[in-house]
């Protein structure tokens, strides 16, 4: 991402806003509420066209591809929204088999092997047949994990995974990306204002403050970078937990 501006309406909320994700490395987008974090996901995803600058992914400028093109690159990247958007009227398999489906001419054979697979993988087997609402908000996270994950995709991008949860399950959230990070080498850019997890699965961090990248780089770094609106985030979220 360079030099990207953007906003709603007659709105700018990012301001030049430059940054990078590094391979097989999380990164964590974080700041204060209001400055920006959702909007930045949602314009890299090209869910909004953003008013200038220029966004690459896999090396590619896709900031104004025509829906085909985006469609084919974004075919690549897994999507874990905050409050994990699956269907509610169908089972937590059906919801995992919908990008399969979509994009591969798979049997429903092996369809049916990735999906509990997958449901594995984010420890939820035996929980295909369940709906949605059966499952505790934990669960739910991790079954739009699985289905984010369903075409083993390289990059996953990630808006507030442990947000609501109890510590324990955020806890065990974060395990989770961490291991999908080290065992599958994806790169991930996550959303988060949560510290304690931010502590757990950061490689690099960006802070946003009022739509401005304020910092890049690691978390050790930041602590150390003397940088107030950085210590004041930090030290209020610690002392949430």
């Amino acid at each position: 991402m360079l030099n990207v501006s953007a906003g709603y309406e007659d709105t700018k909320v990012l301001h030049n806003v430059s940054m990078r994700a590094p391979e097989h490395r999380i990164t964590v987008i974080l700041g204060s509420s209001g400055c920006g974090k959702t909007t930045l996901l949602k314009n890299i995803l090209r869910l909004y066209t953003p008013w200038s600058g220029r966004i690459e992914v896999f090396g590619k400028d896709v900031t104004f591809l025509d829906e085909t093109d985006l469609a084919g690159i974004l075919k690549h990247v897994g999507v874990l929204f905050q409050n994990g958007a699956l269907l509610n009227s169908i089972t937590v398999a059906e919801n995992i088999a919908i990008p399969l489906e979509q994009h591969t001419d798979l049997p429903r054979s092996i369809i049916d092997h990735l999906i509990n697979v997958k449901l594995n993988l984010v420890g939820l087997a035996g929980a295909g047949d369940r709906l949605p609402s059966e499952l505790s908000g934990g669960m739910r996270k991790r079954a739009a994990l699985a289905r984010a994950i369903a075409l083993d995709p390289p990059l996953l991008f990630c808006d507030e995974p442990s947000a609501g949860l109890d510590p324990i399950t955020a806890e065990s959230m974060d395990r989770l990306i961490l291991g999908l990070k080290n065992d599958l080498g994806m790169t991930m850019l996550i959303v988060s204002h949560e510290v304690v997890s931010i502590e757990r699965i950061a490689d690099r961090i960006v802070f946003l403050d009022q739509g401005e990248v304020l910092f890049e780089g690691s978390l050790a770094q930041a602590k150390t970078a003397g940088i107030s609106q950085i210590d004041d985030f930090l030290s209020k979220g610690t002392n949430r937990e």
